[in-house]
């Protein structure tokens, strides 16, 4: 199990029907609409262990006493130091840490969604 945190922002808007994205920018605009968070404080050499070691993985996301999971199979060739993307299809990159979710944007609670909007809320991220 590995976890970090992520923080929220004005323009998130959580819409995106194939993805999901975690950055390390401190921003993001309107046009962002896979991202869920920013500031994500993550390792990416933690990742590339889990996505190495394990074919399916969790990603649970977690804010105050709300949480939602997402299931997905791990990309071993992630290698990404600043992008963290979640896909439903099976398309790869170096971004790419998991594909065939099980959610998108979309379709994560949009309680979480709401709180996220504002500017400097912390979630946690947990993946195993």
């Amino acid at each position: 199990m590995y976890k970090f945190t992520i923080s929220g922002h004005k323009n998130i808007t959580s819409k995106h029907r194939n993805t999901i994205e975690f950055t390390k920018d401190d921003f993001v605009t309107k046009k962002g609409d896979c991202i869920l968070g920013i500031s994500a404080g993550f390792d990416i050499k933690k990742l590339k262990e889990i996505t190495k070691k394990n074919k399916k993985i969790k990603i649970i996301l977690t804010i105050d006493n709300l949480k939602d999971e997402i299931n997905a199979y791990s990309n071993p060739d992630f290698n990404d130091e600043n992008e963290l993307v979640i896909r439903k299809s099976d398309f790869n990159s170096k971004r790419t840490l998991a594909v065939k979710s099980d959610k998108a944007a979309v379709d994560i609670d949009r309680e979480i969604v709401e709180k996220l909007k504002n500017q400097g809320q912390k979630a946690i991220v947990i993946i195993k």
